[in-house]
């Protein structure tokens, strides 16, 4: 994905962190190794947004680093409008130190060079070749986190949560409505960008089809 022309892929101080999923990239000690050099943060889904790599993630944005990440949190080859976006990628940029500019990204063609249902329900050993591949890069978004927070509050006015893993509290007063307001709300504005970049990649490549 990362080979297209304009991205940083040959100097590894640049290249991206990637948050990958444990269970298919880190199934094993060579695999573990082999993503840990490509820079690879290994998440285990279903964990919760507090979980420990989750950290490791958030010292990464808050080094000055690229972080990618797939905030659908699942692999999806279905030609459908997107998914509600998991919560993990809003808590990132709430919590690091300098909100991070988010470059919404979406994709067309991979589901032809792994296709989940190649050969007999299963993927191919090996990705296919002479595929055709398009990826969209949209327009930088920029939060205003105090607005956002403030929004936030007085949205959920008393309500009250209780949920184990969640921080009662933030540094800014936001208690677990809040939050899950907050992390609503930043994670919508990012599906809204990434469905239009998928409307307009669709649209596309119809024409040019």
């Amino acid at each position: 994905m990362w080979g297209f022309k304009g991205f940083p892929t040959a100097d590894s101080k640049l290249a991206r962190w990637v948050l990958a999923a444990e269970d298919i990239c880190f199934k094993n000690a060579v695999l573990s190794y082999i993503f840990r050099l490509g820079k690879c943060i290994p998440i285990t889904r279903g964990a919760g947004i507090y979980q420990e790599h989750m950290n490791e993630a958030l010292d990464r944005l808050n080094d000055g680093a690229w972080l990618h990440t797939f905030p659908e949190g699942k692999v999806s080859q279905e030609d459908v409008p997107i998914r509600r976006l998991k919560w993990g990628t809003a808590s990132l940029i709430t919590r690091a130190h300098v909100t991070p500019i988010v470059l919404p990204i979406v994709h067309h063609g991979f589901e032809q060079v792994m296709p989940e249902n190649y050969l007999f329900g299963r993927r191919p050993p090996l990705p296919l070749c002479n595929r055709n591949i398009s990826i969209i890069v949209g327009e930088p978004i920029e939060f205003d986190l105090p607005k956002l927070r403030q929004m936030a509050l007085s949205t959920t006015g008393d309500l009250s949560l209780s949920s184990a893993g969640w921080p009662s509290a933030t540094p800014w007063g936001l208690d677990e409505a809040a939050q899950r307001c907050l992390y609503t709300t930043i994670s919508e504005t990012i599906r809204t960008a990434m469905e239009r970049l998928r409307a307009f990649g669709k649209s596309y490549l119809k024409s040019k089809g």
